[in-house]
């Protein structure tokens, strides 16, 4: 990823340096537990942790001699053998190339995944403290973008703290998915080196030990973790596309922090754009975009092939670094949103009380009206309503006062009825309901 969309602990899981140095302490674990075999000294591999940690790998070096050797992992194991001297020969024993990529992909994922669970933390903190600023702040709700009924703008920031509640879940199930590690050999029968050492090596590393390797580690964990990711993007575009909508001149009910000398538009001086919840959106398809080539993955040749390492060499760091930007913009937006509720209740009312209708349907079946004559009657009044707000943009019919007048509403309700079916707090009166599932009990 570009540095613009990257945070500097994330790179650095990624960074050649933070790679090397954890294919060493795969080799180096590997050598504590074939010196306690005995198959190869004890003493070997104290020199090889010695030399090896006190070491800067060079990698300027190991890049030279890739570019003879053709094979990463090959010139990375010359380099150290020209730091560790002599006793480099019992590295990588009975050891392949996969067991070094794949244990050091899923340590590099794991170390990802923590990062990417503290951003949810941080962001479930701040939907929190923004869903009980906003509790009984009442604006209206929308389907298929039409007025529909009241809600409040609290439950809009429980909805969303919830929906992350279960993304946290799932990255929590996707980290143990992904936390395994291949120690196994060629084609994962442990032929030339004793399962012991995988035990030893992933225990060492965080890591449980694979039931069954082929070469490699099974493609569906990845297939899995990556889905995640790409859930997790959809719920950060979901809640982005929500403050985008809300941020509509027409609308403007909230709108992102618009800071100090910060400037909208080279040509219109005037422009206060959702810029960072667009740029959720398109980070957001950034992620999504490594779903595909990850189930893709899990088909690989007999006991392997290398189709799945361009993929992953991009996806793995890309997907993470750009997630974990996401989360941290996300946040960074609700933390500093502006509310309007003036603006929300004014909204609301510019339908002349349309947003009662159902009530006055409900009752009007209960007073012994079918339900097919009831909505005849709600609705030719509604559209006297919807006819003046089309034309003047607020309407200047008012709804309560319609069904007042109709005689045929009046045979089934009186005057009392219907009034009574216009109290705002009628919608929001299971609020404190809906907060004690999301957050639990005060």
């Amino acid at each position: 990823m570009i540095p613009r969309y990257s945070r500097p602990e994330m790179v650095d899981i990624w960074s050649p340096e933070s790679k090397f140095r954890i294919w060493f302490e795969i080799e180096a674990h590997g050598c504590d537990a074939l010196a306690e075999l005995g198959v190869i000294p004890k003493e070997a591999a104290k020199t090889i942790w010695d030399k090896g940690s006190a070491a800067t790998f060079d990698i300027d070096r190991i890049d030279e001699i890739e570019r003879e050797t053709k094979h990463d992992v090959i010139a990375f194991l010359t380099h150290l053998a020209e730091i560790v001297g002599p006793d480099a020969r019992f590295v990588h024993q009975g050891m392949t190339s996969s067991d070094v990529l794949d244990t050091c992909f899923s340590v590099q994922l794991v170390k990802a995944t923590d990062l990417l669970l503290a951003d949810i933390e941080a962001l479930l903190s701040a939907l929190k403290r923004r869903a009980f600023e906003h509790k009984d702040t009442v604006c209206i709700g929308r389907s298929h973008g039409i007025h529909a009924e009241p809600v409040t703008f609290g439950l809009k920031m429980a909805e969303a703290y919830a929906e992350f509640d279960r993304c946290r879940t799932r990255l929590v199930n996707a980290r143990a998915e992904i936390a395994t590690c291949a120690i196994s050999g060629a084609v994962g029968t442990f032929a030339n080196i004793d399962p012991y050492v995988e035990e030893h090596v992933a225990k060492a590393m965080g890591l449980t030990a694979e039931p069954v390797s082929t070469q490699v580690i099974p493609r569906d964990r990845h297939a899995m973790f990556f889905a995640t990711l790409g859930v997790i993007a959809s719920s950060i575009e979901r809640v982005a596309t929500e403050i985008r909508h809300l941020q509509r001149t027409e609308v403007l009910e909230a709108e992102e922090y618009f800071s100090p000398g910060q400037k909208g538009s080279s040509a219109m001086p005037h422009k206060r754009n959702p810029v960072l919840t667009e740029n959720l959106t398109g980070l957001s398809r950034l992620v999504r975009m490594a779903v595909t080539p990850a189930m893709e993955n899990v088909a690989l040749w007999h006991e392997r092939d290398i189709s799945h390492s361009s993929v992953e060499r991009m996806i793995g760091p890309d997907t993470t670094i750009t997630l974990d930007f996401a989360l941290a913009r996300l946040t960074n937006v609700i933390d500093k949103l502006l509310v309007y509720p003036e603006r929300m209740a004014g909204n609301m009312n510019r339908l002349g009380g349309l947003v009662h209708s159902q009530r006055i349907l409900l009752a009007l079946t209960q007073a012994g009206s079918s339900r097919e004559d009831a909505y005849r009657l709600v609705q030719r009044n509604a559209m006297k309503v919807w006819n003046s707000y089309q034309v003047s943009g607020d309407s200047e019919v008012d709804f309560l006062t319609e069904l007042l007048t109709d005689e045929d509403v009046r045979k089934y309700l009186s005057e009392t009825e219907i009034r009574d079916r216009f109290d705002l707090g009628y919608h929001t009166k299971h609020v404190d309901t809906i907060f004690a599932r999301v957050f639990g009990e005060s």
